[in-house]
């Protein structure tokens, strides 16, 4: 009798014990799957644009939904104000072990802070810094840029095109003069009047240097480099060809030709995938060309006939097969010969050190 009730309380002490480490089992289980990696974006703008900071917003969504990560915004964040750098010390309070900067000045303007959390890695786009946690990304949008300025070569009439341009850096420089080049390509008489706005978006300046090339220059064909597509809309308005930037504009007429264009999806995509690979700043920088689809040329207005697009799909096909769009011989706009043949300007110098314009290039003063 004894011997049973010995058996009876060794089982309970048993079943106590797998009791036990069932739940401890569940418990840690539990904390491990709701242990999700949070990546942080920060942006200029709201996330409901429908321009620049919407797209990067929708962008980064799509990777962390693809890939199973939690996304914390920081939206509104004006550059030069201080403003990132507390968006970042409140990412990194909320568990963000992944920063991205979606807006060009954000990464110099906070690199000491970004050095104080060598924690989380960081991901800034078309950044002249980089760091052990510091990753510049951006995409090949000269290349698209030229094949605008194929159409746009071979589109005008008057030999004389305009360019709306936000400031003078070497992201913008370098669309400027692949947009010329491009030009070039098909048109040696044309020309590229360029006016800089100081600015990523502001619709009243845009307006302004819009009507200024437009009403001064009389350009028949204008582009430009801003987040909005103000520049296209008031083109619209006055009758003349319009190329857009960053996505495609709706509801505008045949005289908006076409865009060169983003895919953020895919680009956020191979970058968040990176982190969660652990492959995180294993790079200095990523830079995707046109042939990952990253960058590209919109559908084409009815207006734009089959003789330009078989010429920009030759210019596009001779990228894919590996020709540089800056590579040959290159003049400046002050005769300076840049580039020589057989000869090709490296990324360095493309991505940090453009502060020259190509032959054909007119700066507005």
């Amino acid at each position: 009798m004894r011997s049973s009730k010995i058996k009876q309380n060794i089982l309970l002490v048993l079943a106590v014990a797998v009791l036990v480490i069932i739940i401890v089992f569940i418990m840690t289980t539990g904390m491990h799957e709701a242990s999700v990696p949070k990546v942080g974006v920060i942006i200029t703008g709201a996330k409901e644009d429908d321009g620049w900071n919407g797209m990067h917003y929708q962008g980064v969504r799509y990777a962390c939904d693809k890939l199973g990560t939690q996304l914390l915004v920081k939206e509104n964040v004006a550059e030069g104000t201080g403003a990132c750098e507390e968006a970042i010390h409140e990412l990194a309070k909320e568990g963000a072990e992944m920063i991205i900067l979606s807006s060009y000045g954000y990464p110099s303007e906070v690199k000491t802070v970004i050095e104080s959390y060598p924690e989380i890695a960081f991901y800034g786009i078309s950044a002249e810094y980089y760091g052990d946690n510091m990753t510049s990304y951006f995409g090949r949008m000269y290349q698209a840029r030229y094949l605008a300025g194929v159409v746009a070569g071979m589109m005008t009439e008057n030999d004389t095109i305009g360019y709306v341009a936000a400031m003078p850096n070497s992201e913008v420089n370098r669309g400027i003069n692949a947009f010329a080049l491009g030009v070039k390509s098909v048109n040696e008489d044309a020309v590229v009047n360029v006016i800089w706005t100081g600015t990523w978006e502001d619709a009243e300046k845009e307006g302004v240097a819009a009507n200024t090339l437009i009403e001064e220059k009389k350009v028949d064909v204008i582009t430009y480099h801003q987040n909005q597509h103000y520049v296209a809309e008031i083109a619209d308005e006055a009758g003349v060809y319009s190329i857009g930037y960053n996505a495609a504009a709706q509801g505008l007429s045949d005289k908006y030709l076409t865009a060169a264009v983003w895919d953020w999806n895919s680009l956020y995509f191979q970058i968040v995938r990176e982190f969660m690979q652990g492959k995180a700043n294993s790079v200095k920088r990523h830079w995707f060309g046109i042939d990952t689809g990253v960058v590209a040329l919109a559908e084409y207005s009815t207006l734009v006939e089959d003789e330009v697009i078989t010429a920009v799909e030759k210019a596009r096909q001779e990228m894919l097969a590996g020709t540089h769009v800056f590579s040959g011989v290159i003049y400046d706009n002050n005769g300076v010969l840049r580039c020589d043949e057989q000869e090709c300007i490296s990324d360095e110098i493309l991505l940090e050190k453009l502060d020259w314009f190509v032959d054909g290039v007119v700066i507005y003063e």
